[in-house]
């Protein structure tokens, strides 16, 4: 039997719920009901064959309060006339809420739909794009629409998040809402008052105008006699990234490396720094321009993602050299090998010959799958050779 069944009727309904078209006709005004669902009845042949089954299934469609069924009359040559159903209507949405249970978010929704139109109409769109995320927001959507409020009224404020005084709203719900509040304040500032070059909730602060947390740059100074801080040897400083641009520091060499001990234990170099790297993403350090006149030197993982961000790197630097990334280190740690969980499947076209036969050989496998060897599992005495190697 392959009748549609009061189950097969409310998974129709509850698919069209979950496509936001029940509640979409609130906020554009378009007519969507009364609704015809899509029902399959038995055949002439079943009718005859399996009498008692149509009978059940007829009872079944019409135990369901909440829909609507149609008939049609039919003259059986062994059964004579009878009445089957045609097709099932469901004619208001009350109907169909009332069909899948969806009552309460349903009457939540028409609270925040009045609420949106008295207060933000524009934002009219987004609900109706996103009905069901906005039955999940009902409980803080005053206080995202209080936040649009007051960005209108104050676009572009040039202040921290923190400094943000709305009554009832922390910054800490701003920050949390970010990604819902970009789609909300697109829809509401003018262009002029949106840096659309600043996407992602990372940058939600400098898209929309606010200060954001400086980026901080923490490095090493490897030479005693560079005097970055009065009374200090060997400071470890950390400086945001438009005072570290402003560096004026007599330096051959900057090396950059992934892993905290390793900067830490980096051995003295002459006129050289260590900065302690920050993974994917270079665009606080090329704000200092005085790095693209230096031989830069950077220690990554021997793995894909490690020449990843190396490729990466050469996108602000082309000068930059690999350190202790070679086919020679890897294999000299073959006790040590660990294994990389996911791999960089892209090619990267910044990388020295000998780096892309090496890294091609990682990302398909050669010579082990996911073959890693972080970068401090390197010996010491190859860290000290790698650097006598470069005077």
């Amino acid at each position: 039997m392959n009748w549609t069944t009061p189950v097969d009727l409310k998974a129709q309904l509850r698919r069209l719920w979950e496509r936001g078209e029940l509640l979409r006709p609130l906020v554009t005004d378009e007519p969507r009901f009364p609704l015809r669902l899509t029902l399959k009845c038995p055949s002439s042949t079943e009718l005859a064959e399996q009498f008692e089954s149509v009978r059940g299934w007829i009872a079944d469609l019409m135990a369901v309060a909440h829909w609507r069924i149609e008939w049609r009359e039919v003259n059986h040559r062994v059964l004579g006339s009878q009445r089957l159903p045609q097709s099932i209507w469901v004619d208001t949405l009350d109907d169909a809420v009332a069909l899948i249970g969806k009552r309460r978010e349903t009457e939540r929704f028409i609270e925040l739909l009045a609420f949106t139109r008295s207060h933000q109409a524009a934002l009219l769109a987004w609900v109706g794009k996103r009905p069901l995320q906005a039955i999940e927001l009902s409980a803080p959507w005053p206080h995202l629409i209080a936040v649009v409020d007051w960005l209108t009224a104050h676009p572009r404020p040039g202040i921290y998040l923190r400094q943000v005084d709305i009554p009832g709203v922390h910054s800490k719900f701003i920050e949390a809402h970010r990604g819902v509040l970009s789609e909300l304040l697109d829809l509401v500032l003018p262009p002029e008052a949106i840096d659309s070059a600043r996407t992602g909730i990372g940058q939600f602060a400098a898209r929309f105008g606010f200060l954001d947390k400086p980026t901080r740059i923490r490095f090493r100074v490897l030479d005693a006699r560079l005097a970055i801080l009065p009374g200090s040897v060997w400071p470890d400083v950390t400086l945001d990234a438009e005072s570290f641009a402003r560096l004026a520091v007599p330096l051959q060499r900057v090396f950059i490396t992934e892993n905290e001990t390793n900067f830490l234990a980096f051995p003295s170099v002459a006129h050289s720094i260590a900065i302690f790297g920050a993974g994917y993403g270079w665009e606080a350090l090329a704000q200092a321009k005085w790095l693209g006149r230096c031989p830069i030197h950077y220690w990554g993982d021997i793995d894909t993602h490690g020449f990843a961000i190396l490729d990466q790197l050469r996108c602000r630097f082309d000068q930059v050299a690999s350190f202790l990334m070679d086919r020679q280190t890897l294999v000299a740690h073959e006790a040590l090998w660990g294994e990389e969980p996911e791999q960089v499947s892209h090619d990267l076209p910044r990388l020295t010959e000998s780096e892309a036969e090496l890294f091609n050989a990682l990302r398909d496998n050669r010579i082990r799958k996911g073959l890693r060897l972080e970068q401090e599992r390197v010996g010491f005495q190859w860290v000290m050779a790698a650097l006598d190697a470069l005077e």
